[in-house]
């Protein structure tokens, strides 16, 4: 039988238990990732988030600090993840007639020793939840996703990106 190891599977120890990967001997070098995602709705809601009218305030202010706070959170919510220092976490939500609702996109960057795809995932999730949770009250109906990362650059495995 092949070894979790040898089967590629580094999130799990030779006797087949969780561990976190030991990334220790990783050069810290410049990492970043981007995600998005998006939050379809009513036109009227839109309509209010962009009025500024519902009653909780400024949905795509809060959304985008929930996000950039999400980002810096990550490790605390995915068990296996590395807590990292991040550069920067830049999270933008724009309005998107077509679904109609917004599209989320952040990008995360640190100069360290593992990936920040986790913690742009993180970012997009959260913001939008927080849109959702902002505007529920006039409209329960709203649907999240697919959220994805678009792209990421640095260490061992070199750049890539969707599509």
């Amino acid at each position: 039988m092949t070894s979790p190891e040898a089967a590629g599977l580094s999130h799990i120890d030779a006797e087949g238990s969780a561990r976190m990967v030991d990334v220790s001997a990783k050069a810290a070098t410049l990492r970043s990732a981007t995600a998005s995602g998006s939050i379809t709705m009513k036109p009227e809601t839109l309509a209010a988030i962009q009025s500024h009218s519902l009653k909780k305030g400024d949905v795509v202010s809060v959304a985008r600090i929930a996000g950039v706070m999400a980002a810096k959170k990550t490790a605390d919510l995915i068990p296996l993840c590395h807590p990292l220092p991040l550069d920067d976490v830049q999270v933008d939500l724009v309005v998107d007639q077509a679904l109609p609702g917004l599209r989320c996109t952040a990008t995360v960057r640190t100069t360290g020793r593992t990936g920040v795809e986790m913690e742009a995932i993180v970012a997009v999730t959260i913001a939008l939840v927080t849109v959702y949770d902002m505007a529920k009250a006039v409209d329960r109906e709203m649907s999240i996703g697919p959220v994805s990362v678009l792209r990421k650059t640095g260490g061992a495995s070199g750049d890539w990106s969707s599509g």
